[in-house]
């Protein structure tokens, strides 16, 4: 099977460099990889020692930063590589300030895995979440490099559990570990003959956590928000935004909305506002006015019951002012975008209807924090439930801060082990 995996590897990576021709992401996914063994000669000597961490894309990323930062910690003198497989994560985190080097991760071939290996010299190699790719795994153990998965979720679909998987679990040898996040990923991936797995659960709640230290205030949200019931709605896709103009348009004049549109393409973006009867504005239009607002101190920024966040990188802060939350992508594939972050902060949710990969929301889903609805009458009854009974909504955000807390402390378990290891050898 492994050799059959190889012929298919090198056929998509021809079809990919035709196909990017036609796509500019897959553009940046072809082009990022051009000159990822220039950039390791130039940043990485033979003298380096070098921990290095893969993530998919964004979101692995994110639940990977408390156990970058723990190991940089413990290890200050060892360069920190991050490589990405998807532009999605790469192009948002370049030049993130934890690493020393951030590249895209060459596709899974033989050559690839021996001469970027070769190169890096790991030390420590970290998988987050998932993405197992064979070539890279075997020559790791080949090397006999530690190599550990955080924040692992088995499933039992995956190719490991199936009858044809056998060169897949045979890959799975190369961890020394499994950081896990439930028992049911545990069960699953000691009933292939690996019990080196500890439930270590999600980092990602540490990382959430990690938010309310820092200073999340925005003056600009204030001056909106103007004292305000505000619903804050983030990561929107279309199908979440065809129900939620209605309940906006229809809404009363003392209700605020932030829109974080998931997509803040030019033509999406304009759209959206066209369909919005209240008075609304733009974060570009904010930005590009902004000596004539502070002027009139932000009257009409106050007076504007929409504010569409036309940018990314400051929903985080945004969540910090909802007194409701609805976030997107749960009526499309894969699902529901991260609720942990307005979680983090009290804040009660309203998702859509595709969360069941989501450890997290089907958690709070169950004990009642988050609200899952399927249409646009349903939307109204959860968010006029919210509006107009100020207990119902301070109980469902309470339990939502509740979750987070107690489910805190995986960066702790897997650090002290990776720690503990080092010192017994």
């Amino acid at each position: 099977m492994l050799f059959f995996y190889n012929i298919l590897t090198h056929i998509a990576s021809l079809v990919l460099r035709f196909l990017a021709f036609f796509s500019p992401k897959l553009k940046l996914f072809v082009d990022g990889r051009k000159h990822v063994f220039q950039t390791l000669e130039s940043k990485i000597s033979t003298t380096d020692k070098t921990i290095w961490f893969h993530a998919a894309s964004l979101g692995e990323y994110e639940q990977g930063v408390p156990v970058i930062e723990g190991m940089k910690q413990k290890f200050p003198n060892h360069k920190i590589l991050i490589t990405f497989f998807s532009p999605s994560g790469y192009e948002v985190r370049k030049n993130n300030t934890l690493a020393d080097v951030t590249v895209y991760l060459p596709l899974d071939t033989k050559a690839n895995a021996r001469k970027f290996i070769k190169f890096v010299k790991p030390e420590m190699v970290f998988f987050i979440k998932y993405e197992f790719w064979p070539n890279y795994l075997n020559e790791l153990k080949k090397q006999e490099v530690p190599t550990y998965l955080v924040s692992g979720i088995f499933r039992k679909k995956q190719a490991f559990f199936k009858w044809y998987g056998g060169f897949y679990r045979d890959a799975l040898k190369t961890f020394n570990h499994f950081f896990v996040q439930n028992d049911y990923s545990k069960q699953l991936i000691q009933s292939i003959g690996f019990n080196n797995v500890t439930i270590s659960g999600d980092t990602r709640f540490d990382r959430v956590i990690d938010i309310l230290n820092r200073d999340n205030s925005l003056d600009f949200i204030e001056d909106f928000k103007n004292n305000q019931v505000t619903i804050v709605i983030g990561s929107s896709w279309p199908k979440d935004e065809e129900l939620l103009v209605n309940y906006i348009n229809q809404s009363a004049d003392g209700v605020k909305f932030i829109i974080a549109p998931h997509n803040i393409k030019q033509e999406q973006i304009s759209s959206l506002k066209s369909s919005i009867k209240k008075k609304t504005i733009l974060y570009s239009e904010y930005t590009n006015e902004i000596s004539r607002f502070t002027r009139n101190d932000n009257e009409e920024l106050k007076k504007a019951q929409v504010f569409i966040i036309d940018t990314i990188g400051i929903l985080t802060k945004i969540y910090s002012y909802a007194d409701i939350a609805y976030v997107g992508g749960g009526f499309g594939n894969p699902g529901v975008h991260n609720i942990l972050e307005p979680a983090t902060f009290g804040v009660p949710i309203i998702i859509g209807t595709n969360y069941s990969h989501f450890a997290e929301a089907t958690a709070l889903v169950h004990q009642e924090g988050c609200i899952s609805i399927k249409n646009e009458n349903e939307l109204k009854v959860a968010f006029d439930s919210l509006l107009y009974n100020s207990d119902e909504r301070n109980e469902k955000g309470h339990i939502c801060e509740t979750f987070v807390q107690i489910n805190k402390g995986a960066t702790s378990k897997i650090v002290n082990h990776i720690l503990n290891e080092n010192l017994n050898n």
